[in-house]
């Protein structure tokens, strides 16, 4: 079945594929974090992998670590530099990722991983987006991705893995190359998510 084996077969080779080819692209990302934004060079953070299990999702550093009087971090806004918004905006931040496909925590298309503080907020229906691995890429990232509503999100996430197949997966890589060139729908205002109405 092309959602277990196959599919899996196809994160290993194309993950491999592309930490090759992006290999140059992460030492100089490295190299320029380093010298703007200084250590630790990568962000790990906890996400819900395949069945909600918990993963170490890595991603370049984007953010700046300036923290207030009380030793809290700076709002998002005032450490995000236009360095780290370059980065965003490429998606060349995202680029780490790939190793996490590579250990099978990732797929290379799927439900974007999202909080480990959501878990606890979604309906029966919202907890089937991690019935299958979570992406680099997915079906929100190419149809309206930070425009689109928390329940619009996660409906077509749960769309997508009832309905994934090796035809809607090449749909959407090729969808999401077009978009990372464009640069579309990169900011949201979609703030975090606090359940269901």
């Amino acid at each position: 079945m092309y959602g277990n084996f196959f599919k899996r077969l196809i994160d290993i080779i194309l993950s491999l594929i592309g930490i090759i080819v992006t290999a140059p692209i992460m030492i100089v990302v490295a190299i320029l974090v380093f010298t703007k934004l200084g250590r630790p060079i990568l962000f790990k953070q906890e996400r819900p992998g395949l069945n909600g299990e918990i993963f170490k999702l890595y991603k370049f550093r984007s953010m700046k670590n300036d923290k207030d009087e009380n030793g809290e971090f700076l709002p998002n806004e005032l450490r995000l530099t236009k360095f780290g918004k370059l980065l965003r905006s490429t998606s060349m931040d995202e680029l780490p990722e790939l190793f996490n496909i590579l250990k099978g925590d990732m797929s290379v298309i799927g439900p974007r991983p999202l909080l480990t503080t959501y878990l606890s907020l979604y309906s029966e229906e919202q907890k089937k987006r991690h019935d299958v691995r979570p992406g680099l890429s997915g079906i929100t990232a190419v149809n309206g991705r930070a425009s689109l509503s928390w329940e619009e999100k996660l409906a077509m996430d749960v769309w997508y893995v009832e309905n994934v197949s090796f035809t809607l997966d090449i749909k959407i890589i090729l969808k999401t190359i077009l978009t990372v060139l464009k640069r579309k729908n990169i900011s949201s205002n979609r703030g975090k998510f606090k359940g269901n109405k």
